[in-house]
């Protein structure tokens, strides 16, 4: 067993425990499906109460880096996360501090942008026929003037989701995780009100046609086009929520 046991301070014991049990997983010294000791023995060497260690393992669950087992060979076993569990975990902790208003839409959108704009390139030469298929599908829904704002947004997220996956690079992928599955639904319900379906849909269809002839400018000018849009919506957004507080006989309830 090679967690180190010493140096705890008193203030936030069970996060110091779990992030002393998870650097010995993410450096090698506990290996996959390893039996950690005991709650009873944890709490021994740690020099900590039974519900302290709890916490730390709940910690570690909650990371997929631990998992638990009932019977006479059970207990708690180091596991691996799976790709889909470790961008879950990357979605919702930016997620939260998007909640928490520590990014800027500056920076959101010249991230989303970067980051499309290579998938952009390497999808033109990547795609596979089921992706420009389903990304058609999303345009079709698009286009359904009777669609629910809440539904297009979802449409869009989509869309744009699988034009990650057509870069056929899980790296990037992963790496576009938050932007996608978060920041961009999180923008989304801010500019709602602003936005032309229409436009969007067009926009779309230009990406999508860019990739079918496997023409990456192509699908690089229409991304840039809808992303200038999302900005100038954004600013509408944000210039109302500025006026509203000065409106006289403007409710806020």
């Amino acid at each position: 067993m090679a967690i180190d046991y010493h140096g705890l301070v008193t203030q936030g014991l069970a996060r110091q425990i779990s992030e002393k049990i998870r650097d010995a997983i993410l450096e090698g010294r506990l290996q996959v499906d390893e039996r950690l000791p005991t709650e009873d023995e944890l709490a021994t060497r740690f020099g900590v109460s039974r519900p302290t260690i709890r916490e730390a393992l709940k910690r570690l669950a909650a990371q997929s880096l631990i998992r638990s087992r009932r019977g006479p060979a059970g207990g708690t076993f180091i596991t691996r996360p799976t790709r889909d569990e470790a961008r879950l975990a990357v979605a919702n902790a930016a997620s939260l501090l998007v909640s928490m208003g520590e990014f800027e839409l500056a920076h959101i959108a010249e991230a989303r942008q970067l980051i499309e704009q290579v998938c952009c390139r390497l999808a033109a030469e990547r795609r596979t026929p089921a992706q420009l298929e389903s990304m058609a599908n999303e345009i079709r829904l698009q286009r359904d003037p009777a669609l629910p704002d809440t539904d297009f947004c979802a449409s869009d997220v989509r869309f744009h989701r699988t034009l990650v996956e057509a870069a056929c690079n899980p790296a990037l992928e992963f790496a576009a995780a938050g932007v996608l599955d978060s920041l961009q639904p999180a923008v989304n319900l801010v500019i709602f009100r602003f936005r032309d379906r229409r436009q969007v849909a067009a926009q779309h269809e230009r990406l999508h046609r860019g990739l079918a002839s496997k023409d990456g400018d192509a699908a690089c000018a229409a991304l840039c086009e809808y992303m200038n849009a999302l900005r100038r919506q954004y600013r509408k957004a944000q210039a109302l929520r500025v006026a509203l507080p000065a409106a006289p006989g403007v409710s806020h309830g």
